[in-house]
């Protein structure tokens, strides 16, 4: 997960409001802060981070690009279960970023800091999530072997197996 470091670095230090977290689900010293270049159209970008007062623990950060209408976010994943069940309670649908703009979910605290340095420079930038995988080395260097079989990249291989999984996997769910 990302450090509240981490997250000054990315704003450059430029904190443009803040205020209380209005949920329970981190406890009762959670605070947001917001850093936002003022613009909500072509070059307008915002960053937001939800932590713990008292030790800096970093719950959430977010990144909109309000150029794109693409919205980014990072959850702590030992905190992820408690904001589901406080938006369920609440009867919430947390994923809403702004109007008809949902959140991305990431994984990965490396993908949400690359997405958000090209936000902000206004770049583009890899629209995909990066998702960890912890191979086994045996399991890695078959589908190493595969990959060059069919003169793919690893990394290209590996998307198209997980992406026709996930494809299965839907259409055995309607």
């Amino acid at each position: 997960m990302i450090t509240l470091k981490e997250y000054f670095e990315l704003i450059e230090y430029k904190i443009n409001e803040g205020s209380d977290y209005g949920w329970t689900c981190y406890g009762m010293d959670v605070y947001t802060i917001s850093a936002w270049n003022g613009i909500h159209g072509t070059g307008g970008f915002s960053f937001n981070c939800v932590f713990d007062t008292k030790d800096q623990t970093v719950y959430e950060v977010e990144v909109c690009d309000y150029t794109n209408n693409r919205a980014y976010r990072l959850i702590n994943p030992g905190f992820k279960s408690e904001y589901d069940a406080e938006a369920k309670s609440r009867g919430e649908y947390a994923n809403q970023a702004w109007d008809n703009v949902d959140f991305v979910d990431l994984e990965s605290t490396d993908d949400f800091i690359q997405k958000a340095l090209a936000i902000r420079a206004g770049e583009d930038y890899d629209t995909r999530v990066v998702i960890p995988l912890d191979l086994p080395d045996d399991v890695c260097y078959n589908l190493m072997k595969m990959a060059h079989e069919r003169d793919m990249t690893f990394n290209d291989f590996v998307g198209e197996v997980v992406a026709e999984y996930s494809q299965k996997i839907l259409d055995a769910g309607t």
